[in-house]
């Protein structure tokens, strides 16, 4: 990583890249996690996340996943989001808890924002969400 691009990040108080896309007619700020390390390591040991900020999953493929809130400070709703980017399942998710949430149906995309966020928006399973960057645009592993 560029040393500007990591003093970028530090300042912006983001830990991975960011990207603004659209959930149902919400813009919506996403930081990315494309790898495997990032993806476990996800939104834990932070104490809060601002009003309309996420963290998008990128997997390569669809299958069904499986999240858990270990070490993980910040109440969530995840959305689980089919190749085409349509929600195919919202879960709230307590703090600490290391029960898994599953995503149901196979998903290649899983949206976290703060817990409420989507029953506020009116955003609901058949949502789509768009503006999603293509795997090779950001290095999905």
């Amino acid at each position: 990583m560029n040393v500007l691009f990591a003093l970028l990040l530090g300042c912006s108080g983001h830990r991975f890249p960011t990207h603004t896309l659209q959930v149902g007619d919400q813009p919506v700020l996403v930081e990315l996690a494309v790898n495997t390390k990032d993806r476990a390591q996800g939104l834990m040991h932070r104490a809060s996340l601002p009003a309309d900020d996420g963290m998008l999953f990128i997997y390569k493929d669809s299958a069904p996943r499986s999240f858990w809130m270990k070490d993980t400070k910040i109440p969530l709703s995840i959305a689980f989001a089919d190749s085409t980017g349509k929600i195919v399942r919202i879960a709230d998710m307590q703090p600490l808890v290391t029960e898994s949430t599953k995503s149901v149906y196979p998903a290649k995309y899983a949206l976290e924002m703060n817990q409420g966020w989507f029953a506020a928006h009116g955003i609901q399973e058949g949502t789509m969400i768009t503006g999603i960057p293509k795997d090779a645009e950001v290095n999905v592993e």
